[in-house]
């Protein structure tokens, strides 16, 4: 079977200019001579996009993902190498770029669809439904300058989807308008995919990659680092991002040491002096796995005798919602503390959640429920999902499917 899209060893060059003369003395004294450097937005890119799948493009601003885009939608040519698509284009990169502020809606749906391919009568005949899709029937003889953007941007990804095409080209649309528009974009995208149009999304969204990609491209620095099911791609995109972060910050994943109460200036009763995180994969990579399991081990120093104390810990997404907070014993179950250096292990036999970036906050508080030790946040870590689930936990979950003409349940 033919691919789709060839992307045949691409490289795209642009010049970045050091210095502008604006006066024709200077572009003259010059001669069109203007000193640049040479950036690679992609190099040496090679992919085979099968008809009918559903391909995102994933990477840190800059890597080249819009550039790829535009180079197979054909609004910038390749410096190098050469990009195939077989038939109609549809690309949806900036909606709303090439309208006219002083024509009405209506004028520039027929303006803009024309520019994108569309015969005059097509337009007429898929007029009502762009319309109607857009949901600007009150307002499509208004001056486009009088729409919010809102409104053009429904207008630009009505027009763009009415061209029935056989590849869809989407740049961070599904992530523009509001909630309600974004479902309705989604819900056609998923048209698209049920009629079984090739699909070749950019987002920053990686959930949202893995619930709809087939496959996933990764980019980094204008090259392409992976092309894989959704599951693996995002463990290389993440892991290039927490490169990234150690680089930028290498001290930032080191467990902070426990400061005082706020509401008690003197030293606490129970310093947490270190905090180390324990996986099946550490020294390996930075990352668990969901389902593996996961080790906490506090390590502390008591300042003066605590009758009674009890540990707790406190697990918080990404936004700062707690996900998990327990403590270390029940309330007729609390220890006492002599003096001295001590240790306290918190173990997940099975951690179940899925992406994301967690921090674990530690505090130990008395008989009267008063913080006598406190490390916040203690430390960070990473899980990366390897499956195709989205969310924040993975549940144990069994399909029970009645089919029709068999004698009982077929398990899934």
């Amino acid at each position: 079977m033919s691919s789709a899209v060839e992307i045949q060893d691409v490289s795209k060059r642009f010049h970045l200019y050091l210095e502008k003369y604006s006066s024709l003395k200077e572009r003259l004294l010059h001669l069109g001579h203007i000193p640049y450097e040479e950036f690679w937005a992609l190099r040496n890119v090679s992919a085979e996009i099968r008809p009918g799948s559903t391909v995102g493009i994933l990477g840190p601003n800059g890597s080249g993902k819009s550039t790829l885009l535009k180079c197979i939608a054909g609004i910038l040519q390749p410096t190098s190498g050469q990009v195939v698509v077989r038939g109609k284009v549809a690309a949806m990169l900036e909606l709303g770029a090439g309208f006219s502020a002083d024509l009405s809606g209506r004028d520039n749906i027929f303006l803009n669809g024309s520019l994108l391919g569309m015969s005059r009568r097509e337009i007429s005949r898929r007029f009502k439904e762009i319309v109607e899709f857009a949901e600007l029937e009150h307002f499509i003889d208004n001056q486009v300058k009088y729409y919010s953007s809102g409104m053009i941007v429904r207008l630009g990804f009505s027009i763009a989807v009415s061209m029935d095409p056989d590849v869809l080209l989407v740049d961070e649309v599904l992530s523009v308008g509001d909630e309600r528009f974004q479902q309705k974009c989604l819900e056609r995208v998923k048209l698209f995919q049920e009629d079984g149009r090739t699909i070749i999304v950019v987002s920053h969204s990686s959930d949202m990659l893995r619930a709809i990609c087939d496959e996933i491209l990764v980019f980094d620095t204008g090259r392409l680092v992976a092309f894989a099911p959704p599951g693996e791609a995002i463990r290389v995109f993440k892991e290039g991002l927490l490169a990234l972060d150690s680089a930028a910050a290498p001290d930032a994943a080191v467990p902070v040491s426990a400061a005082p109460d706020s509401a008690t200036p003197a030293r606490p009763q129970v310093e947490i002096t270190g905090v180390t995180v324990d996986h099946p994969g550490i020294g390996e990579r930075p990352y668990l796995i969901t389902g593996e399991p996961l080790t906490i081990r506090v390590d502390y120093l008591v300042t003066s005798a605590v009758d009674s104390a009890q540990f707790a810990i406190e697990v918080l997404s990404d936004r700062h919602q707690t996900l998990f907070a327990t403590k270390s014993s029940g309330a007729d179950e609390a220890m006492m503390l002599a003096p001295g250096a001590g240790s306290v292990t918190f173990c997940f036999d099975s951690l179940p959640l899925l992406d994301g970036r967690f921090t674990v906050n530690l505090g130990v508080r008395d008989a009267g429920g008063v913080v006598i030790g406190l490390a916040e946040p203690a430390c960070e870590f990473e899980v990366m999902n390897p499956t195709r689930a989205t969310g924040v936990v993975s549940l144990p979950m069994r399909v029970e499917v009645v089919v029709p003409g068999a004698p009982r349940h077929a398990n899934l």
